[in-house]
């Protein structure tokens, strides 16, 4: 292996993060291999503990902590193994603070972590410290799995400009897995955002460790060669549900408590490197077949190929410039399917990588990008951006030929803009459309804010006109338990007048104890945001929601972690004053130290269906107003068993009928370390004045992990209302950091008729692009 000669070094003591410099590594620009997890041979013992050296770690009594990165000056092998001199002659960062359980206390499991840098990367490592290793919790490798954080797991959040609002936070698992996330705005953050970085990790007799790679080439700081950044480092040891941080998170801050920058620790003594073309260029090709016996004229095994690029270019150390050329999504995994019982549209995440990075910047009004799933409380707040207007026509893709996006700050203000040309599709019915947006968010005392937003859509290929939206929101925080969001938009839509506007002011307090949430919204019936998000128009709404959740003594339930109490009030009336909607409703959830919960709750609703809908393909609910009230209980597997999910049963009245639902969500059955199934179930038995019916959504998705950048992975649906079966397979290889293959199949078929399943389209593609860094 080959070996780096660094010129100097110098020690800080006290905390155990360690910034190493790799040698053979495909961030250091050799070509290495994937990340794979190293075990030492057995009966080794666990490395000696460390002398003490002048301190790398500080604390105050007010609780503040300054730790301080070490320039390396000798080689280290990227393994994750921790056996190099430098782990013993430079003092670790220790001394975490629970959040989970016991906030406050002393973990219980000791985690040591160093912070080291050369000219090219800042590097932590971690020792995780681990009475009962027999009992870790490892059943995830897949890259962003989100069940990553559901294993033993390590975090690191760096806050590059130390405005204690924004930051890049990166996920390391016990085999190997890694997640990474962007935040805006402290707590508004991207977790389908990639960069570029690199992990190993080992074990010893007594825990794992982690050796993580960031190039300062993957981030974005300010122009100071000697920076001061913000830091934090979390320990999720899963197999006692402990969580765990170098300084203090409030336990009513869950595990988002990682992503609060306000919170970090000062980190000090980093040196980056002079700016330099900070160009990245990422072409890719594809190749594939597309059979599609529903667009007209049909289409048969019909050839295509294609090439395109993105590009990423650091036009300073805060902003970024973006560049796309005949965009493809072709390896987006499809949607899943959801069941629909009411008049109003289906939210769908956007899942497609150019549009996920930097999302957070346009999230306006407090309300993500990424908006809430219909019956959350926020599901019917307007978002005024949202991506899945761009490039998609119907859920089907429609052709982006190049498009733009500028990101990031300058100063105090965040900046966003983006720029986007779609093509005609005859076969989508999709029309030359150009979409353009812009965000600006100035910083306001330590946590407060005020911003723009401005989008407009235009085809450019008919007389359709120009549709406009405006708006302006602020953000006051008078302290991390205490928030106040309001926003005002206006639209322009040809051929609509008056009464296209919309506000909004929410109150929000927030503790672990308590907790209080009042919002009162209005949206006016010509209020049409083109590129955003609208479930419904022409409505005022109030909502009050009230939680108390008391954790009981440990010495007389040592088996519960808490119980919450909550109720809530919802208020809809139109324009012109009709009461459309009323549901009263209360909750009670037992919270466990093993990570499952028992949840049970009663509503009582009253709507008004002001003209007929379709509530099946056969039953349609007239004119008029209902009471309605259900009960439901659930119960959440927690993901320390094998088996993990939530089972829920909810049954009650409806529409002068009855409505019984089953259901398992989030469903995970462990096979293996490397095989999962993730099974979801949601059944409907619906019987009402007008006819009976029945309805059922059951998907599954098999996933086998080869290594942490290498998957295949597998989803079947079964809609019976849509009556379709799809299937969509991908293979997914991160052959080198940035630099990806996908091998994807997909067919979708018709139910209704007898037999076997009528195909009506069915594609296979292979794409492959490479990120080259200049």
């Amino acid at each position: 292996m080959k070996r780096l000669h660094l010129k100097r070094q110098f020690g800080i003591a006290g905390v155990t993060v360690a910034l190493c410099v790799l040698s053979v590594s495909p961030l250091l620009g050799d070509q290495g291999t994937d990340a794979a997890v190293a075990r030492l041979r057995p009966g080794t013992a666990a490395p000696a503990p460390p002398p003490v050296l002048p301190a790398t770690l500080s604390r105050t009594a007010e609780g503040g902590v300054t730790v301080r990165a070490v320039r390396l000056s000798d080689a280290l092998k990227f393994d994750g193994r921790l056996d190099e001199s430098v782990y013993s002659t430079v003092s670790p960062i220790d001394g975490f603070i629970q959040q989970e359980p016991r906030e406050g206390e002393p973990a219980t499991e000791k985690t040591e972590v160093w912070v080291f840098f050369d000219d090219k990367n800042i590097y932590v490592s971690a020792r995780c410290w681990d009475s009962q290793p027999e009992r870790a919790i490892a059943n995830e490798m897949r890259r962003d799995s989100q069940n990553i954080l559901q294993n033993e797991a390590f975090s690191i959040f760096f806050d590059t400009f130390h405005d204690r609002r924004s930051g890049f936070n990166f996920s390391v698992a016990i085999l190997g897995g890694l997640f990474d996330t962007l935040v805006a705005a402290e707590g508004n953050s991207n977790r389908d955002w990639n960069g570029v970085w690199d992990a190993r990790v080992a074990r010893f007799d007594s825990g794992w460790t982690t050796e993580v790679a960031f190039p300062f080439k993957s981030l974005r700081y300010g122009a100071e060669r000697e920076q001061v950044w913000g830091v934090q480092f979390r320990r999720i040891v899963r197999w006692k549900s402990e969580v765990s941080h170098l300084t203090a998170v409030p336990a009513f801050l869950t595990m988002a408590g990682h992503l609060a920058a306000s919170l970090d620790a000062t980190m000090v003594g980093l040196e980056v490197p002079p700016p330099g073309l900070n160009l990245d260029l990422k072409p890719y090709a594809i190749s594939g077949l597309r059979t599609d016996l529903t667009s007209r004229p049909q289409v048969r095994d019909e050839k295509d190929g294609r090439v395109g690029f993105d590009a990423k270019w650091g036009i300073t150390k805060g902003l970024t410039a973006d560049f796309t050329y005949k965009t493809d999504f072709a390896q987006v995994e499809d949607d899943l399917q959801q069941v629909n019982l009411t008049r109003f549209n289906l939210f769908f995440p956007e899942k497609r990588e150019f549009f996920l990075e930097g999302s957070g910047l346009f999230a306006f009004g407090g309300v993500s990008t990424q908006a809430p799933a219909a019956g959350s409380p926020a599901s019917n707040t307007p978002v005024l951006f949202f991506s899945r207007r761009i490039g998609l026509n119907n859920g089907q893709p429609a052709p982006i030929v190049a498009g733009g996006r500028l990101t990031g700050r300058a100063g105090r203000y965040s900046i966003g803009v983006l720029d986007i040309q779609s093509g005609d599709d005859p076969q989508v019915d999709a029309r030359a459309t150009n979409f353009a947006t812009l965000r600006i968010r100035r910083d306001l005392f330590s946590r407060s804010s005020i911003g723009a937003l401005y989008t407009r859509r235009e085809e450019t290929g008919g007389a359709a006109g120009t549709d406009e939206t405006l708006g302006i929101d602020a953000l006051y925080s008078a302290s991390r338990s205490l928030n106040i969001h309001a926003f005002l938009a206006k639209t322009r839509t040809p051929g609509l007048q008056r009464d296209d506007t919309s506000h909004l002011a929410r109150f929000d307090y927030n503790t672990d104890r308590y907790g209080l949430q009042l919002e009162q919204l209005s949206v006016g019936k010509n209020f049409n945001p083109a590129v955003g998000f609208l479930r419904r128009t022409d409505f005022h709404r109030g909502y009050a929601l009230a939680r108390f959740s008391p954790r009981p003594a440990r010495t007389h339930m040592r088996a519960v972690r808490r119980f919450v109490y909550q109720g809530s009030v919802e208020y809809f009336e139109n324009g012109a004053g009709r009461v459309d909607m009323r549901e009263t409703g209360g909750s009670f959830e037992l919270e466990l130290l093993n990570g499952d919960s028992l949840t049970v709750g009663h509503v009582r609703d009253y709507e008004f269906i002001p003209r007929p809908f379709a509530i099946s393909s056969s039953v349609s609910v007239p004119v008029g107003g209902y009471d309605y009230q259900s009960s439901r209980v659930s119960y959440f597997f927690g993901t320390q068993r094998r088996l993990a999910g939530t089972l829920s049963y909810q049954e009650g009245s409806l529409y002068e009928g009855t409505k019984r639902t089953l259901g398992f969500a989030t469903g995970r059955l462990e096979v293996s370390p490397q095989l999962a199934i993730e099974p979801i179930i949601s059944a409907n038995w619906v019987k009402l004045p007008w006819g009976d019916f029945m309805t059922t959504v059951v998907s599954g998705r098999v996933t086998y992990t080869l290594t942490p950048r290498m998957f295949v992975s597998t989803l079947i649906q079964d809609n019976s209302s849509a009556k379709t079966l799809t299937t969509n397979a991908r293979f997914r290889w991160e052959y080198l950091p940035g630099s990806e293959l996908f091998v994807v199949y997909s067919d979708g078929r018709d139910t209704l008729p007898r037999g076997f399943p009528a195909l009506t389209n069915r594609a296979f593609v292979v794409k492959v692009n490479r990120l080259f860094r200049f």
